[in-house]
């Protein structure tokens, strides 16, 4: 159970309904056709569609209560079984229901954001975090103002730890995130020119992603990205703990080594592993080994639990293609440091005679598209066989390997179906392919032409 009418009542004084005051809320959903056991349904007024039209699907669902917008008229036909709790606005209320919620449970929270990396982090938290609390987190995309609280009242009332992923693309998302969440440890994985288009500059982009100090409990701390000098000379009344590769760190990431299937590195005396590629994935794990420090969990819990790891889909995953060929899908998402860092791990990797990359655009990046593209040219070295490229803002990317340099294969795609034919003579247990692009520009469809 997560309320009681009563409980709701006092909350929301102003409703409607003939229930019970003991009638019991056991879970909160905002998908009129979501089964629900004794729902509360939050209808949500979209660019599109207005979830108030839906009550009648959600009643017929399990949902024994609803929000309602005060100036949205009510259905005639509703049972005066259902109790209506009235709001001025529906999701302005599921965030206050969700601050309620947490400060009841009262759980350790960490709240995790940062350009690149924050879910990776955030799965790292977790696989370490369950290894000893009962513990709770985002699950999938729900990293906004209505999948943040919707994560928080999805949790059990006995949870110990709540890990919330916070994204945004605008100044004032993240601090609203922070003060729902009231996070007791925080993380900022790095800056990077992900959604620069509407935050103006890579400085916008860090003071957006420092609002997630608004509403941290007193006491906590603060990790981050030491190598980012945006983030170093921060003027913020939380104590930061630097993490990263150079000496000047509070925690410093040494002795790197990406293999066939882990990355090894080590912190002091410490040395850890990762089923993850790449030196930029032991910086995401480092942040989790400090914040594991800080609630006393050891380092050989640590180790087990990074063996147990479960990624979120689409963030690296490697499948065996036609005849054998390695596919890694890296297309979750993309920014100009995650497609460098995605490039850079392929070409570390052994063991293959050809490595092929399938580049797609780096969406929301507005007036710096061009430079930021024709920057991800100067990580493709010697170790690339050929790349393909597809979208309007990769020409660039095209452009300028042409320019650099001329012997490497390298095609434009006009149409995605055009992939296969060109890669044909790839498709062999020896070779890999890297498809890594924004996530819309549903890179899925080359996956499965390659399947």
């Amino acid at each position: 159970m997560l309320f009681t009418a009563s409980q709701l009542i006092q909350l929301f004084p102003r409703y409607q309904g003939n229930v019970s005051l003991d009638l019991e809320i056991h879970e909160v959903i905002n998908d009129s056709r979501a089964v629900s056991h004794d729902g509360l349904y939050i209808p949500i007024a979209g660019e599109k569609f207005d979830g108030h039209q839906f009550i009648e699907g959600a009643i017929n669902n399990g949902a024994v209560a609803t929000f309602w917008q005060n100036e949205t008229p009510l259905p005639e036909n509703l049972p005066d079984t259902l109790l209506v709790l009235f709001v001025e606005d529906t999701v302005q209320a599921l965030q206050e229901l969700a601050s309620a919620y947490r400060k009841e449970v009262n759980p350790t929270v960490i709240g995790i954001t940062g350009s690149n990396g924050k879910t990776t982090t955030k799965d790292l938290t977790k696989a370490v975090m369950q290894a000893r609390f009962k513990t709770h987190a985002t699950k999938g995309n729900y990293n906004n103002h209505i999948g943040l609280p919707l994560t928080i009242l999805s949790m059990d009332q006995d949870t110990e730890v709540l890990i919330l992923e916070m994204g945004m693309n605008h100044f004032g998302e993240i601090e609203r995130l922070s003060r729902i969440g009231e996070p007791d440890h925080a993380v900022i994985t790095n800056i990077d020119g992900q959604h620069i288009e509407n935050l103006g500059s890579k400085e916008g982009i860090a003071q957006a992603k420092l609002e997630i100090v608004s509403g941290m409990k007193p006491g906590g701390s603060l990790i981050i990205d030491g190598d980012e000098p945006l983030l170093i000379s921060a003027d913020i009344s939380v104590p930061k703990v630097r993490v990263g590769f150079s000496r000047e760190n509070n925690v410093v990431i040494d002795h790197i080594a990406v293999e066939e299937a882990v990355t090894t590195f080590s912190i002091g005396e410490a040395s850890y592993q990762i089923p993850l590629l790449g030196k930029h994935h032991a910086k995401n794990a480092a942040y989790v080994i400090q914040l594991a420090t800080e609630m006393g969990i050891a380092p050989e819990t640590i180790r087990t639990a990074f063996a147990q790891l479960e990624m979120t889909k689409m963030r690296f995953e490697k499948h065996v293609g036609k005849n054998g060929v390695t596919v890694i899908n890296d297309a979750y998402n993309a920014s100009p440091a995650s497609m460098k860092a995605s490039i850079q791990v392929v070409e570390e990797m052994k063991g293959y005679q050809h490595k092929i990359l399938v580049l797609g655009d780096i969406l929301e990046l507005g007036d710096f598209a061009e430079e930021f593209h024709r920057g991800i040219a100067d990580v493709i070295g010697p170790e690339i066989t050929a790349v393909y490229t597809y979208g309007d803002h990769s020409q660039y990317i095209h452009e300028t390997l042409k320019q650099k340099v001329p012997e490497l294969p390298a095609v434009h795609l006009q149409d995605k179906l055009e992939l296969r034919s060109h890669v044909e003579k790839y498709l062999k247990p020896e070779n890999l392919i890297l498809l890594k692009a924004s996530r819309g520009m549903k890179f899925e469809t080359f996956l499965e032409q390659l399947s």
